[in-house]
């Protein structure tokens, strides 16, 4: 090094000389880097990567460097062997380490800060071997971590074992199960249930699918709306696991003939807890338990986070400012209308306003709103549950599904009596909704007097950003839908790919939507009888995307590819 360079370096020491050294920080921003991470009174090296000044991998280079530790990259890194069971996932947690693989009496611990001398001690003391650091970079040790924890909790063969040796005996349709779930011999059921509810939550599922065969029995869970199997247990033990099922969920455990309906809710700390809606079917060998997984926090992300294009949150934002009006939801089973419902209550949930929701069930629990559980035997329907709301001073109604007239026609008058509605429906697209009311015999002109907004709404599968660009011919676009306007603009289009940190390419759903504000022309159309597909081209005048048009948007957009857009709305 010469006189120059040295004398360029004066007062930068430590490993920002190192990085700007390497060429991987300017001298200038390196300076500035140490003033400002002094007045912040925080590491410069969290400095640094806050203000992306250089990577996690640059600076682990450098620490590499600077440390004489080797550099690992701990994606080669095999989850399943034991060496990662030997520290607690507390301390790995704490300190943000990995155990890596052992040789000898020697316990070779990945970290991307060597001067954690803690870290190292307390797993020295905790596995009484000599422990030896080896660098990672921050990002991928944090993402190795994450799913080591994971891979620690989920199902392997070890917790399907004590299934196989499981005696039962031979259950008749005429005889009610009179097993005790608690009893000893039942222990390994427990245990797999548990764990099957435990692993789905950590894997982020929407459902637990538990069938029962002639020659088998597997569980599937529903990730990213896609159905996976993720365990297999002895077909003999189907009732068994169906009674635990229905134990938790305060079921009756001798009726094995007429679908129920219950809940369950599952601690997972002191502090967090998660319910699952529970629902059982005789099937030809036996009760089918399905369990939806209601995740309270899915309805907190936020309006930005659905998936929303600009102008169609404005429209949304604007519909639920009104004081009063109906906003219509449609969209099949699972499509994420009750996300979308919550996220606009939850904008409106003040202490200034008075919200009443009917629900059948109640999915997500909110305090500050007063739910209602709908229950037909007792008389408590959509119906009785809104007349009642009438006389308890409302600003705010949600109604789960408008199902019959009854329930559309006086939803319709609370729009139209300065009340603020939300509901959904089951139809296809926005412009169904309307027909769908009509059919129902509700007068046009109430239509166009009380329904402001229509919201069609489909999840599709977010690309992870292990994709990669894929070239289509024009014709080929052109049949998908894109105009020649997007095609000459130049598209740049996506497929999913897969690696260790997503689904097979994808991770995550986002939301497409059909945002449909009754204009005036297409309340001209509905008090003139039209059918959707009058309102349809209307709206297509208008501006107002459909369906496909937003899914082409959100592939050319990059978030989605065009094979998961066509699984969602290709007619």
């Amino acid at each position: 090094m010469n006189a120059a360079v040295t004398a360029n370096l004066v007062g930068i020491t430590g490993i920002v000389r190192r990085l700007v050294l390497d060429g991987a920080l300017a001298e200038p921003d390196a300076r500035k880097a140490m003033d400002e991470a002094l007045k912040d009174k925080k590491p410069v090296q969290q400095y640094l990567i806050e203000k992306r000044l250089i990577t996690t991998t640059q600076l682990a280079t450098a620490n590499s460097f600077e440390f004489g530790i080797p550099l690992f990259d701990a994606n080669a890194l095999d989850l399943s062997q034991s060496a990662i069971k030997m520290v607690s996932e507390e301390l790995v947690q704490k300190h943000a380490v990995l155990p890596l693989f052992k040789r000898g009496n020697r316990l070779f611990v990945g970290t991307s800060d060597p001067t954690n001398t803690r870290a190292l001690d307390e797993i020295k003391f905790a596995t009484n071997l000599m422990v030896e650091p080896i660098l990672v970079d921050e990002d991928t040790l944090r993402r190795v971590t994450d799913k080591a924890v994971t891979a620690g909790d989920s199902l392997s063969n070890d917790d399907t074992e004590g299934l196989e040796s499981l005696e039962t005996g031979d259950i008749s349709d005429n005889e009610p199960e009179t097993a005790d779930p608690n009893k000893a011999d039942d222990t390994p059921v427990v245990k797999f249930v548990n764990k099957v509810l435990v692993d789905a939550i950590k894997r982020g599922a929407s459902d637990i699918h538990f069938e029962p065969y002639e020659t088998d029995f597997r569980v599937r869970t529903r990730m990213d709306g896609i159905l996976r199997t993720v365990a297999k247990a002895p077909v003999k033990l189907n009732t068994r696991i169906a009674a635990r099922l229905k134990v938790m969920a305060s079921l009756d455990i001798a009726e094995r003939r007429v679908p129920q309906d219950g809940r369950i809710k599952l601690m997972l700390s002191k502090t967090r807890a998660m319910d699952f809606r529970v629902s059982t079917c005789p099937t030809l060998f036996g009760e089918k338990v399905v369990l939806r997984i209601l995740d309270s926090s899915a309805a907190k992300l936020g309006i930005d986070k659905l998936g929303y294009e600009d102008d169609q949150k404005e429209l949304y934002l604007q519909a639920l400012a009104k004081p009063y009006g109906m906003i219509l939801v449609t969209g099949p089973t699972g499509s994420g209308k009750t996300v979308s419902l919550y996220t606009g209550l939850n904008i409106l949930n003040t202490d200034e306003r008075n919200i009443s929701t009917a629900e059948d069930p109640v999915e997500i629990r909110v305090p500050g709103i007063n739910q209602v559980q709908m229950n037909v035997k007792k008389g408590m329907t959509f119906a009785a549950a809104l007349r009642s709301f009438l006389r308890q001073d409302p600003d705010v109604i949600m109604v789960g599904e408008i199902r019959d007239l009854e329930t559309a026609e006086i939803a319709i008058k609370a729009a139209q009596t300065g009340h603020l509605v939300l509901s959904t429906l089951h139809t296809n697209d926005a412009p169904q909704t309307i027909s769908r009311l009509m059919n129902m015999g509700i007068a046009p002109y109430n239509i166009t007097s009380s329904v402001t907004l229509v919201i069609a709404q489909r999840l599709a599968r977010r690309l992870h950003d292990c994709k990669r660009e894929v070239q289509l011919p024009e014709h080929a676009l052109k049949a998908e839908g894109f105009s020649d306007a997007d095609i000459k603009r130049g598209l740049r289009l996506y497929e999913a790919v897969g690696c260790s940190d997503c689904n097979e390419g994808y991770k995550g759903r986002l939301g497409i939507y059909q945002v449909m504000r009754l204009t005036e022309e297409i309340q001209k159309i509905i008090l003139e009888g039209g059918n959707a597909m009058d309102i349809g081209e209307a709206a297509q005048r208008e501006g107002i995307r459909d369906l496909r048009q937003s899914a082409l948007l959100k592939a050319r957009n990059g978030h989605t590819s065009l094979a998961e857009i066509n699984r969602v709305t290709k007619e």
